[in-house]
């Protein structure tokens, strides 16, 4: 059983949280952020301390999540997320013109993606590609969204991954006697 609902948050100093209803909003130095919980969660603030606590175990569900995505916003606007995507193939590449990331990935024509506010962008050489934000679910989404772009394949490992991934790889056929 995950008792991630009952974690005290601590409030780390420049970080304001303000609850409204049920809408918690989190600014720090980087940014701000707000979420909407659900109504049979309660959220108390206690100098620099947040507890949230429900009332009664039909929302036992919604008590952890409410507590992760209060934890993402407070590191999302002190340290911010990030991932890394790298390309893997001859003639892969990753570039940034203007409002928009052109990914080569071995398609007849190059494949442009548009960067939503909220998301900045570094690349690092042709085949390295930064994805920083400080929202964790829409930094994610977008370096799913690129990879989606051109899976990584099993046989040869050719593709878009993350940098952290392990990629299994098969054999392939063997020679006939």
């Amino acid at each position: 059983m995950s008792r991630v609902g009952n974690r005290k948050l601590i409030i780390p100093t420049g970080v304001t949280v303000t609850v409204e209803g049920n809408i918690v909003s989190v600014k720090g130095p980087k940014g701000e952020l707000s979420t909407e919980i659900n109504e049979n969660i309660t959220v108390n603030i206690n100098e620099n301390e947040i507890t949230l606590t429900r009332k009664n175990d039909n929302f036992k569900n919604f008590h952890g999540t409410a507590n992760a995505n209060i934890r993402n916003m407070i590191v999302g606007v002190t340290e911010g997320f990030e991932k890394k995507l790298e390309s893997v193939g001859v003639g892969y590449r990753f570039q940034l013109k203007g409002t928009e990331l052109v990914v080569t990935a071995g398609y007849s024509h190059p494949v442009n993606v548009a960067i939503p506010e909220g998301i900045k962008l570094e690349v690092l050489s042709n085949t390295e590609l930064f994805v920083r934000g400080i929202d964790k679910q829409l930094v994610g989404e977008f370096a799913a969204n690129v990879r989606k772009i051109r899976k990584p394949e099993p046989y040869k490992g050719k593709g878009i991954r993350y940098a952290d991934e392990h990629i299994r790889r098969k054999e392939g056929k063997k020679a006939s006697k």
